[in-house]
């Protein structure tokens, strides 16, 4: 009998664990997943950062379980502050700047990934696949119609050389004020032909390209560089 009973002991030992397993290595791949979209987007929040928020939100949550008395204790006490955990990495990769506000999507994105791992980690792996993937559809095909139908504005960087700094200076705020529009981040550098100035610009994607236009028509401006999103 104490043979029979090592080896069941044994045996549901290692069911448990292998279940353990696959959980963490869903939810790696599944962060990862979201991860490399935000990558290949050029996001502060990338590939390792999403993928350890989810493995270690599935890791607390499976140990949340594990750690408990199944009689006594709490299930969800441990995970319950994985959502508190994750609200401060969130609200760090919020940057206010000139009255805008920017990494909202990166927040939500990555409480979205958090909440993923503790499915994962739960054992509800169909719903971890199926959130992963309306949040790439989401985070792609949306993106592109937001850029694409004008419904986002995008900060967008561009450099412009002359033969003198207050010329281009003013030739670029001429441009700007037909459409209501300002410079920020404004960077003057000193070059062997003239100067250099570096500067973004707030706007809709029809309107960066009407900007565009209209800086490469100017004869003031001897160079005009569109370097894209400076994030």
């Amino acid at each position: 009998m104490g043979i029979l009973h090592n080896f069941f002991t044994r045996t549901e030992t290692m069911q448990v664990l292998s279940s353990n397993l696959v959980r963490l290595l869903l939810a790696a791949f599944l962060g990862g997943a979201i991860g490399l979209e935000r990558e290949l987007s050029r996001k502060p929040a990338g590939l390792r950062t999403n993928m350890f928020i989810c493995f270690g939100s599935a890791m607390f949550t499976i140990l949340s379980d594990l750690m408990v008395d199944p009689q006594i204790g709490d299930h969800t006490r441990i995970a319950s502050n994985i959502i508190t955990g994750i609200g401060f990495i969130g609200a760090g990769s919020i940057l206010h700047e000139r009255g805008s506000v920017q990494g909202l999507t990166t927040a939500a994105t990555v409480y979205v990934v958090a909440a993923i791992g503790m499915a994962a980690g739960a054992g509800f792996m169909l719903l971890a696949i199926f959130s992963t993937v309306i949040i790439l559809l989401a985070l792609r095909l949306l993106g592109l119609l937001e850029t694409r139908f004008n419904f986002k504005p995008l900060h967008m960087a561009y450099e412009a050389a002359g033969e003198k700094a207050d010329q281009i200076v003013a030739e670029i705020n001429s441009i700007l004020e037909a459409d209501h529009k300002i410079m920020e981040s404004i960077e003057i550098a000193p070059t062997k032909a003239g100067f250099l100035v570096h500067f973004t610009i707030c706007a809709t994607y029809r309107e960066h390209q009407a900007f565009l236009d209209a800086l490469k028509s100017s004869k003031i401006l001897s160079r005009i560089t569109f370097i894209g999103s400076r994030e």
